[in-house]
């Protein structure tokens, strides 16, 4: 590599990875707000928000690096420009195409890069996020229960704690449960459960595959009998009770195409047992992942074109600057309606390739022209 490929190439690496850290921490400050809710209902800490929002963060990088890669070439030309550097260097017969191989030698390696992030990195890392948060929801039932107050744990649940020690350990219990009987519900001959209150010296709250359970210790369950009106009483060392709030926890939670890999989306895809939208879902995130790559160069000659082709302006070049945004908003735009629309239509999937090869063709064409043009004058490419 040239001193000057060199150069050029430095310059931009710089201007790139300011703005990605820029945008990322942008991304970072307003996804953790997202996650406030866990610390203000369920009392988790704030290490779980950094924790959280660094998982999801590979998941923008698809957005990040594009528009990180078109902003440090439109800024790093730009200067080079008004610098009058770039117009020396045409004057001694670099061609645009010679003096744009440096920011696309970086771009292509940053796509490289982000088809790895997108097919394995991020799945892995929104998977482990999304696992961490039900992980610290199931705990929530627990952090949520007040000292000395009756606490609503679920539909028809009420539980009282006398006080909490620092191991998380629940001293002084008082469980009422009037839920219904699920069994007796689905008989042919239905019957109300007498509702049935639990005292018991000390519990903990844990959790098991089948939901959330309070497990408590030294204490009795109390009940009327609904027929005759006499209470029953139960004497227990230990007693389980399940609390309502995770029954939707039962169910095996499917992973979203987003948390599987590309072998992982692969492979359901080839599932017979797949179901057709699931299929149709998993082939339009994987021809995600295998065409935002090809937008980080793309956008990165939607600027080269711009700034490189014509004649050069040291004072400025913002009008060229409007328009290489504004083309790159557009083809986002694109983008992402066709990426919206493939997951309904199949006519979306042109649509996005359509807008990734579009960038491409234009710079072959307009490279070609101005290549030729100068062999025509007897210049150097």
């Amino acid at each position: 590599m040239r001193i000057v490929d060199r150069y050029i190439f430095r310059q931009t690496l710089i201007a790139t990875v300011f703005v990605t850290l820029v945008l990322a921490a942008l991304i970072f400050l307003t996804q953790s707000l997202r996650f406030l809710d866990l610390v203000m209902n369920a009392g988790a800490s704030g290490f779980f928000i950094w924790l959280q929002t660094l998982l999801y963060l590979p998941g923008f990088f698809e957005i990040i690096l594009p528009i990180g890669m078109v902003a440090s070439v439109l800024f790093v030309y730009n200067r080079l420009t008004t610098d009058s550097e770039l117009i020396v260097l045409r004057a001694l017969g670099f061609s645009p195409f010679r003096l744009a191989r440096p920011a696309l030698g970086l771009a292509v390696f940053l796509g490289v890069s982000l088809f790895g992030i997108m097919g394995w990195v991020s799945p892995v890392s929104r998977a482990e996020a999304v696992s961490l948060r039900q992980s610290i929801q199931t705990q929530m039932a627990s952090l949520i229960f007040r000292e000395g107050i009756f606490n609503e744990a679920g539909p028809n649940v009420m539980v009282y704690i006398r006080d909490r020690d620092a191991q998380g350990n629940l001293h002084g219990l008082i469980i009422h449960d009037s839920r219904p009987d699920k069994a007796a519900e689905n008989s042919a001959k239905p019957q109300s459960k007498a509702p049935s209150t639990v005292i018991a010296k000390r519990g903990v709250l844990v959790s098991t595959p089948q939901g959330q359970q309070v497990m408590v210790y030294d204490g009795s369950r109390q009940e009327i009998d609904p027929k005759t009106g006499a209470m029953r009483r139960l004497d227990f060392d230990q007693y389980t009770i399940d609390l309502p709030e995770e029954e939707k926890s039962t169910k095996t939670r499917t992973p979203e195409p987003e948390e599987r890999s590309n072998g992982e989306l692969m492979a359901a895809m080839s599932d017979k047992s797949t179901d057709r939208q699931d299929r149709r879902e998993f082939r339009v995130e994987l021809q995600k992942r295998f065409l935002v790559p090809f937008l980080v160069p793309g956008f990165a000659l939607v600027g080269l074109l711009v700034l490189l082709i014509g004649s050069l302006d040291r004072r400025g070049q913002g009008k060229r600057i409007m328009v290489a945004v504004a083309a790159v908003v557009v083809l986002e735009v694109l983008f992402l309606t066709g990426y919206n629309l493939s997951k309904q239509s199949s006519v979306g999937f042109p649509i996005m390739l359509a807008t990734v090869l579009l960038p491409y063709i234009a710079a072959v064409f307009v490279f070609f022209q101005e290549n030729l043009l100068r062999w025509e004058k007897g210049g150097t490419s």
